[in-house]
């Protein structure tokens, strides 16, 4: 049985679950480094475009299919020639990182921008950044398969950034 972590805020866990739910099915678990690149030199990226759920969805070329309207967060489905991903705006910056910090357990590729994300393979969030700006963030899984039943927290890693 699973269970929450103690000090986790329950109240987010709808929204979060479902957020969550999408990016896993669209994402997977793949920690490569969203530009292909292992030599650690990037461009100075543009500025993170900002708006609503549609107009960031208008930028990067997509018709969102609205999943989840909400009024923590709105998250869409998109599929363009680069690939599918999901877009996520939040109404407050603390939700954004608050849902990141979630995520990031999962692992994956994020593009991050001022109260959105959009969450996708490395190749997709990388044709993404070129478009929407913004900071790639990417995270290898912390979870294992077996959870054991003990309720420890024993040999967690603990959360790293890539």
């Amino acid at each position: 049985m699973a269970t929450q972590p103690a000090g986790r805020d329950r109240r987010r866990g709808g929204p979060t679950a479902v957020v969550l739910a999408g990016f896993l099915l669209l994402a997977g678990c793949n920690a490569e480094p969203a530009d292909g690149s292992g030599d650690g030199e990037r461009p100075t990226p543009k500025p993170a475009a900002t708006g609503t759920l549609e107009q960031l969805a208008r930028k990067a070329g997509c018709d969102p299919n609205v999943q989840t309207d909400a009024a923590e967060l709105r998250q869409a489905n998109c599929t363009t020639d680069d690939g599918r991903y999901v877009l996520t705006t939040f109404a407050t910056d603390r939700g954004l990182r608050e849902w990141i910090n979630e995520a990031e357990d999962y692992g994956g590729s994020y593009l991050v921008g001022r109260r959105w994300v959009a969450v996708g393979d490395p190749e997709v969030v990388a044709a993404l950044r070129g478009r929407l700006g913004g900071t790639v963030e990417t995270a290898s899984p912390h979870h294992s398969g077996d959870s054991g039943g003990g309720g420890s927290e024993d040999g967690h890693s603990g959360h790293h950034k890539s």
